[in-house]
């Protein structure tokens, strides 16, 4: 009998920059539990599923986003408060009390709309800069189909240290991108896939304002891998010209979660 074709889920995640003068800025970054169905045990940025109340909240705001474009902005911003405890893509900064209890109270289980509107608080999506999407290919037999939104925001100056919501994440550290590539090559951690693709594409940059202006000089369209023969080998491949400077990788290392 044949096993049914993996959901597609639409997902957002959010690549947060700390400028550092004079060096490579920090990436937030969370190492997933081990327990997870997905990428267990790997570090990724935070983020998650855009979920139906996602969708309802972005149909209710004033905005020329698309539906689909703001809903996935606003599971950005809603995954990263509850997994990290930090404040993006907010008009203007909550105090952190305000921001923690709205954090417990998610993870208890009540809507996000509704508890920013209780506490007087408004997003800000424009905060958040699209920079690239990806679409795992079921046929090539990806683990999980998440058409995944990615976008990068920085950091609020003062804001409090993030904090792991140790169920999904277990540690939450800043890193510059080649930090992280150097200690995935030398086999201190996992990455998978798309993360190790996009971290090659932000190391060569000094600042957020330089991986904006990178992002801008390239509309977001889907990267959808696939596997091919190269130099003799079964790779994993995505298209050339969407700014990624790496666009293969033998089969047998590429993570894939």
């Amino acid at each position: 009998m044949n096993e049914p074709a993996p959901q597609e889920r639409p997902a957002a995640t959010t690549i947060i920059f700390r400028d550092r003068p004079g060096s490579a800025p920090e990436l937030l970054f969370m190492e997933r539990s081990s327990g997870m169905a997905f990428a267990a045990g790997a570090l990724v940025f935070p983020g998650g599923a855009v979920d139906a109340e996602d969708f309802a909240f972005a149909a209710s705001m004033d905005t020329a986003l698309a539906v689909d474009e703001a809903a996935a902005r606003i599971g950005a911003i809603r995954e990263t408060l509850e997994e990290s405890g930090l404040a993006i893509g907010f008009r203007d900064a909550p105090d952190h009390g305000v921001a923690g209890k709205i954090r417990e109270a998610m993870l208890a289980g009540e809507p996000f709309a509704a508890l920013l509107a209780g506490a007087g608080l408004a997003l800000d999506l424009d905060r958040l800069v699209p920079f690239a999407r990806w679409h795992p290919n079921v046929k090539e037999g990806a683990p999980r189909v998440f058409d995944t939104r990615f976008y990068l925001a920085r950091w609020m100056e003062g804001s409090p240290e993030p904090t792991p919501d140790s169920t999904e994440n277990v540690h939450l550290f800043w890193a510059t991108a080649q930090d992280v590539l150097d200690r995935h090559i030398g086999g201190e951690v996992k990455i998978i896939f798309p993360t190790r693709r996009n971290l090659e594409r932000l190391a060569p940059f000094q600042s957020f304002d330089q991986a904006v202006s990178h992002a801008s000089r390239y509309p977001v369209e889907k990267v959808t891998p696939w596997i091919e023969d190269r130099d003799g080998r079964p790779s994993l491949c995505i298209p050339e010209g969407m700014g990624y400077p790496v666009t293969h990788e033998a089969l047998e290392t590429a993570f894939r979660g």
